[in-house]
């Protein structure tokens, strides 16, 4: 693990054939677009999380977990903060979590993040397909806002 830290991480996952579960890669998509002049931004999008990202993880000021809920209730944007999961002995070797990923970098690196935030948007439908469902749809334009707002604001505090 090198010593420089990553001023902010945008960590997204979806599967962009799966409908809304292509939330996260499609954000990551906008804020490549919107930051990519900003080397202090760094963008990470997979199909899903790994314990290999817990690096990056660890290696961040701030981080911004992205993905789809089939929890919330379709569309709505949440924005949370995240903390490392309390056991280690409940973590998978394939696909994990925030809470997870921020446990292993604490675990393996000795190191989180300063801040560790979700945003996540109630899915409608996971089916396969590649379009948005018409909840998550007007919902883009509030995700997009919170990602530019919480970079701008983090960015500008460190």
């Amino acid at each position: 693990m090198t010593s420089e830290k990553i001023r902010f991480l945008i960590l997204a996952c979806g599967n962009t054939l799966c409908n809304d579960d292509g939330f996260g890669p499609w954000l990551a998509q906008w804020a490549e677009d919107r930051f990519q002049d900003n080397a202090e931004v760094q963008i990470i999008s997979r199909h899903q999380w790994t314990p290999e990202l817990a690096e990056e993880v660890a290696q961040a000021q701030s981080v911004l977990f992205i993905d789809c809920s089939v929890e919330s209730v379709p569309g709505v944007v949440r924005l949370r903060p995240v903390e490392p999961a309390p056991d280690m002995q409940s973590i998978g070797t394939h696909q994990v979590d925030a809470a997870e990923l921020l446990a292993m970098a604490l675990y393996y690196y000795n190191s989180l993040p300063a801040r560790a935030l979700q945003l996540t948007v109630g899915a409608g439908s996971t089916e396969l397909g590649e379009e948005f469902s018409p909840a998550v749809t007007a919902a883009l334009p509030e995700a997009c806002r919170l990602l530019e707002e919480t970079v701008t604001r983090y960015l500008s505090a460190s």
